[in-house]
């Protein structure tokens, strides 16, 4: 049965300016980032970085529960490259909230093992073999849960770039998470990604880029978090991403996963209501209705 794509657009807490990284920026209550993002008339998030919903996970679905809000899942980022660190134990953690909440999508990030996303050691081939082995554990591992793992490209991670995408493709079996800034920062070509890698695409971030911010950041003169504050990610529609081809390229594929809007913000401090990540999300979400419609 085929699901309406209407119904498969998704916040984050991310386009509200809450991040995982230490001094990201100011970072709202969870009561107000739900209550804005049913406002706006979304129905399903994914959870944010640990420590935004109650650590039980039985509180944290409640919570989502009570703002009307069905989870998706999230974003965890895992070391998965250093043989003396079995990352399982986190994840099983992760996905204990998940179960609670009854969400189905666990997007995992090749973490560097430094904080923030501003720079990465160089892995060595025992080091890559090491993580596409624990790629495909944590898939059938979450698999027998009745969750899918999926490898999300992320900048300032181990699977930043279109060389390393290939491989995560070729040496492994896990799906992937389109996430369509990320990918074009990071050089690759996300709806080239979306046409030739379809049938791995389970589970979307979609978020349109200024492509001259994201020029410096890969050439290393920005920073990545120098180059958020400096409108790397702009609302859907107004970037250089070409979105409304991605998204007609894996509806036409039969894709039915989640489209997740994600604009990364840093915030400086409580925005006035419905300003500032509320206002950017409604002109996010406006647009992807008439690319569905």
């Amino acid at each position: 049965m085929t699901t309406p794509v209407q119904s498969r657009f998704a916040g984050a807490p991310i386009s509200w300016g809450v991040c995982e990284v230490p001094g990201w920026g100011h970072q709202m209550a969870p009561e107000r980032v739900l209550r804005e993002m049913a406002d706006l008339g979304l129905a399903a998030t994914e959870f944010g970085p640990e420590g935004f919903l109650p650590d039980d996970p039985h509180q944290a679905a409640d919570l989502l529960a009570a703002h009307g809000m069905k989870a998706v899942g999230g974003f965890v980022p895992v070391v998965l490259f250093d043989d003396s660190h079995d990352p399982l134990p986190q994840v099983e953690r992760a996905l204990a909230h998940f179960r609670a909440a009854s969400a189905t999508s666990l997007v995992l990030a090749a973490a560097s093992g430094v904080d923030g996303y501003d720079a990465r050691p160089v892995l060595d081939e025992t080091q890559w073999d090491v993580l596409l082995a624990n790629l495909d554990r944590i898939r059938d591992v979450a698999g027998e849960q009745g969750i899918e793992a999926t490898l999300h490209p992320h900048v300032g991670t181990m699977v930043e770039n279109a060389e390393e995408v290939d491989r995560v493709l070729t040496g492994c079996t896990i799906g992937l998470t389109l996430d369509t800034g990320h990918l074009l920062v990071g050089g690759a070509d996300p709806v080239e990604l979306a046409r030739t890698a379809t049938d791995r695409i389970r589970h979307t971030h979609l978020k349109d880029v200024r492509a001259d911010v994201a020029e410096r950041v890969r050439a290393r003169e920005l920073t990545y978090t120098r180059g958020v504050q400096e409108g790397l990610y702009v609302p859907l529609g107004q970037g250089d991403v070409d979105v409304a081809t991605i998204v007609r390229t894996l509806e036409d594929s039969g894709y039915q996963g989640w489209y997740v809007m994600e604009q990364d913000t840093i915030l400086d401090g409580e925005p006035r209501p419905g300003a500032g990540p509320a206002a950017d999300v409604r002109a996010g979400l406006e647009f992807l209705t008439k690319v569905a419609s």
